[in-house]
């Protein structure tokens, strides 16, 4: 499992710069040194080292039978009923 830590940011100049920002990150105090380095990850890719539980295999497998699978409503009710956390 992956450790999360979440900081909020209400400056809006350092949001946009943020946000804006492409591969590596570099934070650093007002002394100029190096707090923590941080990567972006694009949508929709997985970080480093993060394995899926699907292969590639199986994704084009499932795309080939448009039927296969649940629907979102038979999703929720598994949800409900404790199948899926």
């Amino acid at each position: 499992m992956i450790s999360v830590t979440r900081i909020v940011i209400t400056d809006p100049e350092l949001i946009s710069k943020l946000a804006g920002a492409n591969g590596q990150i570099i934070f650093e105090g007002p002394n100029g040194n190096q707090v923590r380095t941080v990567e972006t990850v694009p949508f929709g890719k997985l970080p480093p080292g993060v394995k899926s539980p699907v292969s590639d295999k199986e994704f084009e497998e499932a795309r080939k039978s448009p039927d296969s699978g649940i629907t979102l409503d038979e999703f929720w009710k598994r949800v409900e009923r404790g199948e899926w956390r």
